[in-house]
């Protein structure tokens, strides 16, 4: 997703997750891009069509990709993990910071 554009990554997303995908994001998105996300999803949901999305975004624990200074100055890595699916189709069960239990439907 690197060298796209805000509403380009938001674009790709939906159309995956229209298609009835669940987008697993290694990166995350940002909070305003997660923002515009969301605003971007409720213009297009239709009770015919399109329910919406369900997102949970999880941090990394690997403390391996901290940095030392990070690390003493008790920073957290800012990278995440982000999944986001079909609302009528992906359900988050339990999620902590080291497992996440998702319940997945085929519709």
């Amino acid at each position: 997703m690197e060298g796209l554009t805000s509403m380009e990554k938001i674009r790709l997303i939906l159309d995956g997750v229209r298609d009835g995908n669940i987008v697993i994001l290694e990166e995350g998105l940002s909070p305003d891009e997660e923002s515009k996300l969301i605003e971007v999803t409720m213009t297009e949901i239709s009770p015919d069509d399109f329910t919406g999305i369900e997102i949970e975004t999880y941090p990394k624990s690997d403390a391996g990709d901290q940095t030392l200074l990070d690390r003493l100055m008790g920073r957290e890595s800012a990278q995440k993990l982000t999944v986001i699916g079909p609302a009528n189709q992906l359900k988050t069960l339990h999620k902590d910071e080291t497992l996440i239990s998702a319940l997945v439907s085929r519709k």
